[in-house]
């Protein structure tokens, strides 16, 4: 991470969870491109939940975000995790420059982040501002539904995809932001229902393989090795309740 006023990126997310904005955090440490990570520094040098709610309120000119990940590039404040990859992925070679393929590229994204959303409601399938706790039976039934119908589906479909494109990657010969997004989606999935994930493996052999090979690249896997890097917990999108944890 660089200093608050030397990048051209300054991301913005909840200090204390990979969430959503570890899919954009991803894809600026595997370029290289310095960048800082604003809620991590200390409320003394501007950082902070703080800094995070002064940007949630609109106190920056430009169109008020409604919630995180914002990424904010010169005069652009930009949120939607999916939003903020398109427009990042071309700029910093993890994206064709080519309308079609970075479109392409694009659709994988917001389909990682439908599943991204599915995985979060099986332990919050009522409502995001109540406990675990006060949706608990709700929550086994959106899981063994998550469990044997939609994490099955989506994960088949990223495997057909690579079978498709016989590279290794989801789009093209190289890896892009959406090869760093299913990284990203396997592995919140094999922390949070280790079960259903283990028996689901036989059947993507294309997708594990391109999970290892993303934690292969250089520069992700000492950023993966470092404290830069948060471990999945209770309070982020991915969660391991046992009880929420099936063979599908």
């Amino acid at each position: 991470m660089g200093t608050p006023s030397g990048p051209a990126y300054q991301l913005y997310y909840w200090p204390s969870i990979q969430g959503r904005g570890e899919f954009v955090r991803l894809a600026l440490e595997d370029a290289g491109v310095p960048y800082d990570d604003v809620t991590r520094r200390p409320a003394s040098d501007g950082g902070g939940v703080q800094a995070l709610q002064a940007l949630l309120r609109g106190d920056r000119p430009g169109v008020r975000p409604l919630a995180p990940p914002v990424l904010i590039a010169g005069d652009l404040v930009l949120a939607q995790t999916g939003a903020i990859l398109a427009w990042l992925g071309p700029r910093i070679g993890l994206a064709s420059s080519d309308s079609s393929a970075a479109a392409v590229t694009s659709q994988l994204v917001l389909t990682v982040m439908d599943l991204v959303a599915e995985a979060h409601d099986t332990h919050h399938p009522i409502a995001a501002s109540l406990h675990y706790e006060d949706q608990k039976e709700e929550a086994r039934r959106r899981a063994h539904h998550f469990s044997t119908q939609r994490m099955p589906k989506f994960l088949a479909y990223f495997e057909d995809v690579l079978a498709r494109g016989k590279t290794g990657w989801l789009v093209g010969d190289q890896a892009t932001v959406a090869d760093l997004a299913l990284f990203q989606v396997v592995s919140g999935l094999a922390y949070a229902a280790p079960v259903a994930f283990r028996a689901l493996s036989p059947r993507i052999p294309l997708t594990l393989a391109l999970r290892d090979r993303v934690a292969a690249r250089p520069r992700l896997a000492a950023y993966l090795a470092s404290p830069r890097r948060l471990q999945f917990n209770q309070n982020g999108v991915f969660r391991h309740y046992p009880e929420l944890d099936e063979v599908p």
